[in-house]
C-alpha cells in the first residue's frame, strides 16, 4: 500500500514538472511572439509612411513645385523638448514629495505633478516662442 502510494506520488509530481515547464513553454512562446507582431507592426507603419512621403516628393518634384518647402525649421523644437523632459522630471520629483510628506496615494501624486510641470513647462515655452516671434 505504501509503495503504491509512492509510485502515485512521483507519477503525479512527474506530471506537475511537465506541465509545468510546458506552460513556461508557452508563456517564452507568447511572449516571443507578441514582441515580434509588436516589432513587425512598427517597422511596417515606419515603411508604409517613409515610402508614402518619399513618393509624394518626388511627384512634387516632376511637377516642379519648388524643393525648398521640405526643409522643416527645428528652431525652437529642442527648447521645447528640454523644456518638457525638465517639466516632467519635477513633476516626478514633486509627487515624490507629496506622496511622502502627505501620504497621498503614489499614482495620484505622480501622474497629477507630471502632467500639471509637463503642461506647465509647454506653456511657458509657447510664452518664450510667442515673444521672440516664432
Amino acid at each position: 500500500m505504501c509503495i503504491r502510494f509512492l509510485v502515485i506520488s512521483v507519477k503525479q509530481v512527474r506530471m506537475n514538472l511537465l506541465l509545468t515547464n510546458q506552460d513556461y513553454m508557452d508563456a517564452v512562446t507568447s511572449d516571443l511572439l507578441i514582441s515580434g507582431l509588436v516589432f513587425a507592426s512598427l517597422f511596417g507603419i515606419a515603411y508604409v509612411f517613409l515610402t508614402t512621403r518619399h513618393r509624394e516628393r518626388m511627384s512634387m518634384l516632376e511637377k516642379g513645385h519648388n524643393a525648398a518647402i521640405f526643409e522643416t525649421s527645428s528652431t525652437g523644437s529642442t527648447l521645447k523638448f528640454g523644456m518638457l523632459f525638465t517639466g516632467i522630471a519635477i513633476g516626478i520629483l514633486t509627487g515624490y514629495a507629496l506622496n511622502q510628506l502627505t501620504g497621498l496615494e503614489e499614482t495620484v501624486a505622480f501622474v497629477s505633478m507630471v502632467f500639471l510641470f509637463g503642461g506647465l513647462s509647454l506653456i511657458i515655452n509657447y510664452l518664450i516662442d510667442k515673444k521672440a516671434g516664432r
